[in-house]
């Protein structure tokens, strides 16, 4: 006897994710699990960014997904799957800071443990030291903004998306994604100003103090 081996197409990573997504909308679990596939990581990451922590990020990018399959039927067929699925992934982060005002780690301290680093190829350890301050003062000032300004420095400085990406993942004008950025700019700028003050004083010290050891 011969068998019919004839079957439906084979899902590959060829296919994009309009397509993907659309056979997800139709019942194709395979197809939605290669969107997760090809998203968890910044999925996860993103989630990390607004939340600070490791575990509660690989949870909370998990229920988006599950969301996002749930909701599939709303999906609109043609259109880019991450955008759709990012405000549900953002949704899903901005309730839970919302249910848990304070957190005990800092987000971007955490992202930079998992690939979000400056590289430090000075030799000079003053030079070193000052540059870690400096992080240690733009992480915990990050921390204090509101999600909203933390999302959009996220997006900018740490995904690094231009403003026409950022305006088709928020859904809304360019103009907006240009004051949204600004504002959150100047909101951290406030924050670190009265760091300033005792960072330029600390500096001054630190250079006597080492020009006095090479006298």
């Amino acid at each position: 006897m011969v068998r019919d081996t004839r079957s439906a197409p084979r899902l590959d990573e060829d296919h994009c994710d309009a397509e993907l997504a659309t056979k997800a909308k139709r019942g194709n679990t395979s197809a939605f699990g290669m969107l997760v596939e090809r998203y968890k990581e910044r999925a996860y990451m993103t989630a990390l960014g607004f939340v600070g922590s490791p575990d509660d990020a690989m949870d909370l990018s998990q229920d988006a997904f599950v969301k996002a399959y749930k909701a599939m039927r709303t999906f609109k067929e043609g259109s880019d799957f991450y955008p759709w699925f990012y405000a549900i992934l953002r949704n899903t982060c901005f309730n839970f800071l919302r249910r848990r005002k304070t957190r005990k780690e800092s987000s971007l301290d955490a992202a930079r443990e998992y690939g979000f680093d400056v590289v430090d190829d000075s030799p000079d350890p003053l030079a070193s030291l000052e540059r870690s301050e400096l992080h240690r003062l733009v992480r915990l000032e990050m921390d204090k903004l509101s999600p909203v300004h933390r999302e959009i420095l996220l997006l900018r400085h740490f995904e690094e998306l231009s403003y026409k990406e950022m305006a088709d993942l928020l859904g809304c004008p360019i103009g907006t994604v240009m004051s949204r950025l600004y504002a959150a700019r100047q909101a951290l700028k406030s924050r670190l100003s009265c760091h300033i003050g005792e960072t330029v004083q600390g500096t001054g010290s630190r250079a006597a103090a080492r020009g006095g050891r090479g006298g």
